[in-house]
């Protein structure tokens, strides 16, 4: 409450609240009309102070999601002020004449800014000294020229987002253009001006200096904050970034080194060593009696298939079950 209050006394003292005379007001600012003051409206500063917060916020966050915000402002006392304050937060301004299309064929004025910088570069390079001193001269006339109007856009690559006027009276081709294309409007908004042709009206006396120069200056300030919020939000994106990638990076190298000691030789449970037994596959003998491992696959003492000393022995070719041969091979 008590910057509210403060706020409300800098506007009081910075003239803020006269409005224009009453045959000249407009009946749709009869709700921001405090009283009548010998033929002179005065502009209710709690009204004011809302309308001036409400901007504020929404600037902010506008210019804290990156977009940019055009300055409109061609009456001549509010020339320098707008242009100073919008070239403090790099802001893309208009003070001296509105061209009109310049944002409803955006296309065509960029070809202009182009042309504009070509010529820049120009006499940056030394190409200047080449021409002749007509085409010299031609050339530096038409920079002036376009300089001076299209000089505060020269930055901007697309259409803003949205656009801060002083008098939208004396703007109205801009207010028309921005509402053609669905571009938020804000505006200082006199006794006979209509409230309503934009979305954020701030009701405020648009004549004198130092009424402009208090409501620029809270303006510029909501979004020089939102875009050091937008800054600063990115500083820690990346940080958080470089952290991730520090562990995944952390993560890759305990992964490598674990790898590499699974393939050391002689670790345990590896492939290269035999069970106890032979010194090739297996173990005992397959036969009875068969005795530990042999050098070949079975193990027994002659190192036969079969096996050991005992029962490994091969039968001789008439003992078993057939009896002997008979003589002359027949079975």
């Amino acid at each position: 409450m008590e910057n509210n209050t403060s706020l409300q006394q800098q506007l009081l003292e910075a003239g803020v609240h006269f409005g224009h005379l009453k045959k000249k007001w407009n009946p749709k600012m009869l709700p921001y009309i405090f009283a009548e003051k010998k033929g002179i409206h005065i502009i209710d500063l709690n009204k004011t102070v809302e309308g001036l917060q409400e901007a504020a916020a929404a600037l902010k966050s506008i210019a804290k999601s990156g977009k940019k915000i055009m300055f409109v402002a061609t009456k001549k006392q509010a020339k320098e002020i707008v242009a100073d304050a919008a070239r403090n937060i790099n802001m893309p301004f208009v003070t001296e004449r509105w061209l009109g299309g310049m944002l409803t064929n955006f296309s065509t004025i960029r070809k202009s800014v182009k042309k504009m910088q070509s010529i820049e570069k120009m006499l940056q390079d030394g190409t200047f000294d080449n021409i002749t001193k007509k085409e010299r001269l031609t050339l530096s006339r038409d920079k002036e020229k376009m300089e001076k109007v299209l000089g505060g856009i020269a930055q901007l690559a697309r259409v803003p987002a949205a656009l801060f006027m002083v008098d939208i009276s004396h703007e109205h081709i801009a207010l028309a253009e921005a509402k053609r294309l669905g571009i938020s409007t804000f505006g200082m908004v006199d006794t006979n001006s209509d409230p309503t042709k934009v979305d954020f009206a701030i009701p405020a006396n648009d004549d004198a200096t130092k009424s402009i120069a208090i409501v620029t200056s809270y303006i510029c300030a909501a979004i020089a904050e939102g875009l050091s919020e937008r800054a600063t939000e990115k500083s820690e994106e990346v940080e958080e970034e470089e952290e991730a990638d520090d562990k995944a990076r952390k993560f890759e190298v305990e992964g490598g080194e674990d790898r590499e000691r699974g393939r050391k030789p002689g670790a345990p449970g590896g492939r290269g060593q035999g069970g106890p037994g032979g010194a090739n596959r297996g173990g005992g003998g397959r036969g009875p009696g068969g005795q530990g491992g042999g050098a070949n696959r079975g193990g027994g003492a002659g190192g036969n298939r079969g096996g050991g000393a005992a029962g490994g022995q091969r039968r001789p070719s008439g003992a078993g079950g057939g009896g002997p041969r008979k003589p002359g091979g027949g079975r």
